[in-house]
C-alpha cells in the first residue's frame, strides 16, 4: 500500500440481516479475527439493522471495530413513523451512516436530493457519511456511467464535506449480489473520475484524503485485486460481511 493512499476502511453492509444471538456470534469472530496486524493496516465498520445498533456499539467498546447505520432520515425529530435519525443513530453508538444505497435509490425511490439531506443530517449528528453511488447494468451499456456517478455525486454530497466526514462507496448496481464484477480496469477509470470530481467538491487541498470504496460482489477470492486498485481504500462488502471468516479475508487483502 502506498504512504500516498488513504488508510483503507472495510465496511460491512449487513442489510435487512440478523437477529441478536446469532449476530452477536459473528460480532465476537469479527473482534477476535481483528488482530494487531489488521488494526495496523485496516479500519472495520459494521453496519447492521437498526435493531443491531446499540448492541453492537457496547459490544464493540475497546475493540476498534466501528458501527454505522444503513439508513438515516433528513429531519432530527418529527412524526415520521419506522425513521431513525441521524442523531438516533449517533446517541445508539454509531460512527457512521450509509446514505444512497442502490437500494435506496431503487425501491423508495430516493433522488440525489434525498441522499444530500440525510448526508447533512450525518454531518450535523457527528457522523460519518458513506454516500453510494453507482450506475445500472442498462447505463453502463449506453456509455452513461461515468456521466451517471459525477451527476450522482454532485447531487448527493454536502458542501461541508471533507475527508473526516465523508467517505464515497463506488457499487455498480448491476454487480450487486449478482456475483458479476467489472473488471480492474474498469474500476479503475470511475474510481479515477470520482477522484477528480472530489477536488471540486471538497477542495484540492483535501480530495486526496477522502476514501473510495468499491463495493459490489466483492468476496475473499477478488478482494486482492480490487483492492489493489488505484483510487480504490477499501470495500463495501454485503452478503460476504454476513460471515465473519470471509469478511476478515477481504480486509485481510491490505496484509499482503
Amino acid at each position: 500500500m502506498s504512504v500516498d493512499r488513504p488508510r483503507p476502511l472495510v465496511a460491512g453492509n449487513w442489510k435487512m440481516n440478523g437477529l441478536m444471538r446469532s449476530s452477536a456470534k459473528v460480532l465476537g469472530e469479527v473482534h477476535a479475527g481483528y488482530t494487531p496486524g489488521l488494526r495496523a493496516r485496516v479500519d472495520l465498520v459494521v453496519c447492521p439493522p437498526a435493531t443491531l445498533v446499540s448492541a453492537f456499539a457496547h459490544m464493540s467498546v475497546g475493540t476498534r471495530v466501528g458501527i454505522g447505520g444503513q439508513d438515516c432520515h433528513a429531519k432530527e425529530s418529527g412524526a415520521f413513523t419506522g425513521d431513525v435519525s441521524a442523531e438516533m443513530l449517533a446517541d445508539a453508538g454509531a460512527a457512521y451512516v450509509l446514505v444512497g444505497h442502490s437500494e435506496r435509490r431503487q425501491y423508495h425511490k430516493e433522488k440525489d436530493a434525498d441522499v444530500c439531506a440525510k448526508a447533512v443530517a450525518a454531518h450535523r449528528a457527528g457522523l460519518t457519511a458513506i454516500v453510494c453511488v453507482g450506475e445500472t447494468r442498462e447505463e453502463r451499456e449506453a456509455g452513461k456511467t461515468l456521466a451517471v456517478v459525477r451527476k450522482q455525486l454532485r447531487g448527493s454530497i454536502p458542501v461541508d464535506s471533507n475527508s473526516h466526514n465523508l467517505v464515497v462507496a463506488y457499487e455498480p448496481v448491476w454487480a450487486i449480489g449478482t456475483g458479476l464484477t467489472p473488471t480492474a480496469a474498469d474500476v479503475a477509470e470511475v474510481h479515477a473520475a470520482i477522484r477528480e470530481e472530489l477536488k471540486r467538491l471538497v477542495g484540492k487541498a483535501d480530495h486526496a484524503k477522502v476514501r473510495i470504496l468499491y463495493g459490489g460482489s466483492v468476496k475473499p477470492s477478488n478482494a486482492a485485486e480490487l483492492m489493489a486498485v488505484e483510487n480504490v481504500n477499501g470495500a463495501l462488502v454485503g452478503g460476504a460481511s454476513l460471515v465473519a471468516a470471509d469478511f476478515l479475508a477481504i480486509a485481510g487483502a491490505y496484509l499482503s
